[in-house]
């Protein structure tokens, strides 16, 4: 969708932030189990850092499971967050989390929201098995409830949300990985078979550095993200791979 959000009018139930990643696909498809075609809506939030193939996967994705409307925001990209704070992601600095993934979802649900004159469910492909910190934090929240937005990711989302009518649910939060695959079928994301374990920015400059060399010697592709991330480096005269080591919870989903 163009970045001016002017989005086509129908009467969405069902909103899924899509990455291109397995678990985000996979409550795209139990969506077509519940609502609707035309009631759901998919949201990808371009950090114009990704892979050609992940591009790919969403495009795919408009049509895997009937005819299903993807719009498109971006915020801007990943290298420009990087030389606005003069850091690369990492550590508890996720600019890139903050503001082209949470910021721009907030900003599509709201005017989504004020347009159509009624709320819809947010479905958020978290699951609780990804990690420790994950499993206690949504230890309380479960598959067949909804949850006010700022209730599941405080501090991210406000509360005016809740007020019209946006609320989340995480319809797999209880989900292993084994089973998500099995759901899919093999039609997921081919990185996985190719040995990456998250789907997102390539690579996500806050993950562990032996993830982001293997993104930057995987392909041509990926050499050419490592030049470009070694002139922003310098610029900014700091180490990709120093602060590194956690992927972000919500770019991986």
């Amino acid at each position: 969708m163009p970045a001016n959000r002017v989005y086509m009018m129908s009467n969405v139930q069902c909103l899924v932030p899509i990455s291109g990643g397995k678990d985000s696909q996979l409550c795209l498809k139990l969506a077509t189990m519940f609502f609707p075609l035309e009631n759901i809506r998919g949201l990808f939030c371009d950090t114009q850092f990704e892979h050609p193939l992940t591009y790919a996967h969403v495009e795919k994705l408009r049509t895997l499971y009937g005819d299903i409307q993807i719009d498109t925001v971006t915020g801007g990209s990943v290298l420009e967050k990087s030389l606005k704070y003069g850091r690369f992601p990492g550590g508890g600095a996720r600019h890139c989390t903050d503001e082209l993934k949470i910021r721009e979802t907030k900003i599509y649900a709201r005017e989504l929201a004020r347009q159509q004159g009624t709320g819809f469910e947010v479905w958020y492909g978290m699951r609780s098995a990804e990690s420790p910190a994950r499993k206690k934090r949504y230890k309380a929240q479960v598959d067949n409830e909804l949850h006010a937005p700022h209730e599941v990711m405080p501090g991210k989302y406000p509360k005016y949300l809740q007020q019209l009518g946006v609320m989340f649910r995480l319809p797999i939060i209880n989900w292993t990985d084994a089973q998500v695959f099995r759901e899919l079928g093999g039609q997921e994301h081919p990185f996985y078979a190719l040995g990456f374990h998250r789907v997102g920015c390539f690579p996500c400059l806050a993950s562990a550095p032996q993830w982001q060399k293997k993104a930057f010697e995987h392909d041509d592709f990926g050499r050419e993200q490592w030049q470009r991330v070694e002139i922003v480096a310098r610029q900014i005269n700091k180490d990709p791979f120093k602060g590194a080591g956690l992927a972000c919870s919500v770019c991986s989903i």
